[in-house]
This record gives structure tokens, sequence and C-alpha cells, in this order.
């Protein structure tokens, strides 16, 4: 394919850098799509799930720095295959607790091989009943090995991705023309974007099985009990990551082509690379060089502030889709992982054929941005709106109060088992609704009978009221999911078409030297700052608008019902709120741009780069 056509002949490199980066998003993603079964199995609130989810980002805040200053100057392909295989690694402790702990007793309560006359059985005692006296509390088995299991893997992981994501970005940089890399950059985006969508996609195919595929279950996967074999995709997951590691640990030091475009390079430059060592002093001096960067620095806060709001739409969006419009996790993580990706897919390969072709200056690349960040304020705006009212009456019931009809009932250790009544009203469990019995029919459906909390608003027809039947009443909010997920597409486009543009600034504004340092620095940067307290913070705000809890003995449990109202203008609004402080940063971005050289014309003067050596030279012998 000639030059300056579209699409490029990618290089090997960013075929390599791509096709990995997929597997590392596809982990990422598949455990986005999970974490609600997760916090279901081991009764995890959502804050620590945002806990857990933050452990690669302290260990990359720790190792990224310094490995993209010394590995960077090594066999980096060999660094990246080791990280892969550090992922490898990760994969496999995920899956561990599952083979560790098993399905769990609430799991197998639910199917035809563990039923037994004590739960199912009409005639005897239900303990989801309504009971005169205060059942016993017995202490659940300790929950917090699988929860530190998990972080643990989370933090290996961190070590893995600090190898991958600055070694790899610049190798796949050095390895190809600044001609190209806008192209190059877009397509490689593209390519990794298939990571993410097989991810969810697997987690969805995942979660249609139950958490164990030799049982047969009781609920169907619609149901908010049902729990997926979560643990199936990791095992997939780890194979794929060890082939991945064996074939790029063949990959070459140094490509044939950049070799010899490198020979080619003037002596200035030989120069100045010739400067560097691997010491820690040079590594302060490189941050120095950074912090006087200012269209490095604006852009870091940018994206600290962009990242920070648009956080948990990452990490808790099939989540938001399953508690707001009442879908199945299985739908969400679908919707989540195909359709949405499709667009950012379609942004990113528009925006890189957009640059290559018209070569935008940097400001223009900037200036877009900050446009991108206004389309995402008003669609979080969007969010805002798009409630179903169903869905907030629905999740609108709190636990009964002392005085209330079933003050008597002792239902406080009762586990989340709703029943619908008459009046299309979903009730947390027989016992919250004050019914004493229950009959099966033919078809083994239950029906709970004297329900006093049914029948308490209507006297007339008390008795005609209190009863209900298993399982949640039915909720239609599938318009205002489309709508929802609509408008996240949108934004899914918007947010990606500036992708291409921000990279490529992240590149073009240090030097060569700096290039992996300062992508490692960068990304320390924005995990300290964004990445780690960003789940926490939105993770402690979902649970703070919990209102049923799978109450133990030793702990609060998960979260199954939520006041969704409010915490669909909490979250939004709050998120909304720094996206739109960051888009000022944006502005000293493009202001301080202007000089900033994107392409290969834009090649500085011979003597600009003989006086950039003068003034390395300079610093380094007062130093």
């Amino acid at each position: 394919m000639r030059n300056g056509s579209y699409p490029p002949q990618i290089p090997y490199a960013a075929l390599a850098y791509s096709r990995v980066h997929a597997y590392k998003g596809m982990a990422f993603s598949y455990f986005n799509g999970t974490i609600t079964t997760l916090e279901k199995r081991y009764k995890i609130p959502t804050k620590t799930s945002g806990l857990i989810s933050v452990g690669n980002d302290i260990s990359t805040t720790l190792t990224c720095a310094f490995l993209g200053y010394y590995a960077g100057r090594g066999h980096r392909p060999r660094y990246i295959a080791l990280g892969l295989f550090i992922l490898a690694i990760f994969c496999l402790l995920m899956a561990s607790p599952h083979f560790i702990y098993g399905a769990g007793e609430d799991a197998l309560k639910l199917t035809h091989e563990y039923v037994n006359t004590s739960y199912f059985n009409a005639t005897q005692e239900d303990p989801t009943l309504c009971q005169s006296r205060l059942p016993d509390c017995v202490q659940a088995a300790s929950q917090w090995a699988p929860i530190i299991l998990l972080f643990v893997a989370q933090f290996i992981s961190g070590i893995g991705c600090s190898l991958f994501y600055t070694l790899g970005l610049s190798y796949m940089d050095d390895n190809s023309t600044k001609s190209k890399s806008p192209a190059m950059l877009s397509w490689s985006a593209f390519l990794r974007m298939l990571g993410p969508a097989f991810g969810y996609s697997l987690a969805s195919v995942c979660l249609r099985f139950y958490i164990d595929p030799q049982l047969k279950p009781l609920i169907s996967n619609e149901d908010s009990r049902w729990l997926g074999a979560w643990w199936l995709g990791w095992i997939i997951l780890t194979i794929i990551m060890l082939i991945s590691a064996f074939f790029l640990y063949l990959f070459p030091k140094e490509l044939p082509s950049a070799r010899a475009r490198r020979l080619k390079a003037n002596e200035a430059d030989a120069v100045v690379h010739s400067l560097t060592e691997l010491s820690l002093s040079d590594m302060l001096q490189s941050v120095k060089r950074l912090a006087k960067n200012k269209v490095y620095v604006y852009n870091n806060i940018a994206s600290i502030l962009y990242f920070f709001g648009y956080t948990p739409y990452w990490i808790f969006t099939p989540k938001y889709i399953e508690t707001q419009y009442q879908q199945s996790a299985s739908t969400a993580t679908m919707a989540t992982g195909t359709v949405a990706l499709a667009f950012s897919a379609a942004g990113v390969l528009l925006s890189g054929y957009v640059i290559s072709k018209y070569k935008p200056s940097a400001r223009a690349m900037a200036a877009w941005n900050g446009i991108v960040d206004i389309f995402t304020v008003m669609g979080i705006l969007c969010y805002v709106l798009i409630g179903c009212a169903d869905s907030d009456k629905t999740t609108s019931m709190s636990p009964s109060t002392p005085d209330s009809c079933t003050a008597s009932c002792h239902c406080e250790y009762v586990h989340y088992a709703p029943i619908c009544g008459p009046d299309n009203v979903t009730y947390i469990s027989a016992c919250h609704a004050g019914c004493n019995s229950k009959l099966k029919d033919e078809l083994g459906r239950l029906t709970y009978t004297g329900c006093k909390c049914i029948g308490a608003i209507d006297i007339a027809n008390v008795t005609e009221l209190q009863y209900a039947r298993q399982g949640p009443c039915p909720v239609d909010c599938y318009k205002q999911f489309l709508i929802f997920l609509g408008v996240m597409c949108f934004l899914k486009f918007v947010g990606a078409s500036g992708r291409t543009a921000n990279l490529l600034l992240a590149l073009r504004c240090v030097s060569s030297e700096d290039k992996s340092f300062a992508l490692g620095l960068g990304n320390v940067i924005v995990s300290i700052v964004s990445f780690i307290p960003s789940p926490i913070l939105f993770g402690w705000i979902l649970d703070s608008y919990c209102v049923v809890w799978g109450k133990t003995c030793g702990s609060k449990g998960n979260c199954w019902l939520y006041d969704t109202k409010s915490l669909r203008y909490t979250i939004n609004l709050l998120a909304a709120a720094f996206i739109f402080a960051g888009s000022f940063w944006n502005i000293g971005v493009w202001y301080h741009a202007k000089d900033l050289q994107i392409f290969d014309e834009e090649i500085k003067p011979k003597k600009d780069s003989q006086l950039e050596l003068n003034e390395l030279s300079s610093e380094r012998k007062q130093n």
C-alpha cells in the first residue's frame, strides 16, 4: 500500500503491541463484567470491590516509573513478555477462589440437586417466613480470605501492566516513522478495542452458565440471585496470556527498519542519546525536565480529572445497568462490551483518518480534546434524566422498621428472596411481607399466604390481598435501557475520537530519551490521583445508597437493592463535575502546544538540535 494511504501497512511492532494490549484489555474488562457476581458470591460491598480493582494501580504506582526508565534501555520485547507471564499468573489467581471455596451454599440451595425439605418443603419450617422467635444467628465463614486473594491477584497484575504499557508503546513508536504514527496509533487502538469487546462478550457467555455448570438451577439467569460461572473465563485468559508471552519473547530488541533509521540519524541526536546513563541522578533530571514541560503537565492534569470522573463508568457500568434498568448481568455485560465498544472503534478509526489525511496542528488536537470533555459532560448529564420509574419504585423500599407490620417477624438475618404481591410491589422476602405460610403448586412454584403487610393498605380486601408469588415483580425498563445505551454509544464514539490526538500529544511533547520514563511517570501520577481513589470513592457512594444488605452475623455482606434515583443523581453529577474541571486544563495545553511538532515535516533545523544538545550537556556538567 502506498505511503499516505489509509489504512496504513501497520508495522509488526504495532501489530504485536495491539494484539497483546487486546489480551490485557480482555482480562480487565472480564473482571468488570463479572464484578457484581463476585460481590454476590463472596458478600462483598461495592467499596471493597472498588478497593480490589485498584490493586493493580497501586503496584503500577510503585513500579511504573522505575521500570519505564531502566527496562526501557534493555530488551523491551522480553520485558513485555515477562509482563504477560505475570498477567497469566494474575488470571490464574483470579480463578482460584472458586476452586478453593466452591460455588457457595447460597448458590447450591437454588439447584435441584441440593433441594432439601428444611428449605423448600412447604410442610417444613422455612427461615424466609415470618417467625415468632428470633432465629439463631449462624456465624458465616470468613470472607476476607478470598477478598485478600483477589486483591493480591490485582496487585500482581499491575507489575505486568507497568512493563507492558511503558515499554510497549515506546517500542511501537520507536519502530515506526513519525509520518505513519497517527494512522498506526488509531489502527492499533482499534485492534486493542477488540480485547475489551471480547472480554465483555466472554463474561456475558460465562455468566449464562450457572456457577456450577454440572448442577441444574431452580431460577433463571434473569433472577437477581443468579450466580454465573464467573471463574470460567479466567482459565481461558490464562492460556491466552501464556501463548502470547511466548511469541512476544521471540521479537528482536530492535526491528531492522528501525535500526536503519537510527543509524541515519544526525550526529547531534546520537550524542544526545549517548549522554543518557542509567543512574538515579539522571532520572531526577528527567523529572525536572518534565516538570518544566507545561504541555506535559497540563495534559496530565486534564487526564487526571477526566479519568477520575469517568473511571466509575469503566468499572461499574454493568452494575449500573443492572441496578438502574433491572437487566440481567449477562445482558448488561454484553451491551457494555459489544455495542458500546463498536462505537469506540469507529471513533478511533475516524480520528486516525482525519489526522493522517489533514495533519492538524498540535493546537487543533488539544482543542478537540477540550471539546470532547464538553460533549462528555453533556452526555453524563443526560444520564441523570434517563431513569426508570418502575425500578425506582421497586428499589426505594427499605427494610421494615421496629414499628412496622413485620416488627415481630425477626427478619434481620433473612437473606434476599424477593416475592411479588398482588399490588405489583416486590418485597425483600416473605418475612418482610409478614407471610406466615406457603403452598407449592404442581409446577413447583411457591405461593406465600398470610402476608399481613400486603393487605395492611386495603382493610376492605385484607384477606384477599394477603398472598404473594415467588420471585420479583416484572419491571419494564427496556425502553429506558435502550435510550441509555444510545447516549453511552455517543459518548464512547466522541471519547474515542480524541484518543489518538491525546496520545500523539503525550508522545511528542517530550524528547525521545524521556519518552518511556514520561509515560511511566504519567501513569504513576494518574494512578495515585485518579485510578486508585476514584473506584473507592464511587464504590463508597454506591454502598451509601444501599437499602437492602445481605446481612450476616459477621458483616453486612453485599448490597441487593439500591435507592436508584438518588444514586443516579449523585454519581452522574459528581462525575460530570470532575470532567468539566478537566476541560479548563486542556485550554492550557492548547495555548502552550503552539510550537509542538507532531509530524516529520515539522522537524526543527539542525542548529536547534545542536542547541538542545548544548543545553543538555551544560545541565549535565552542573550536576
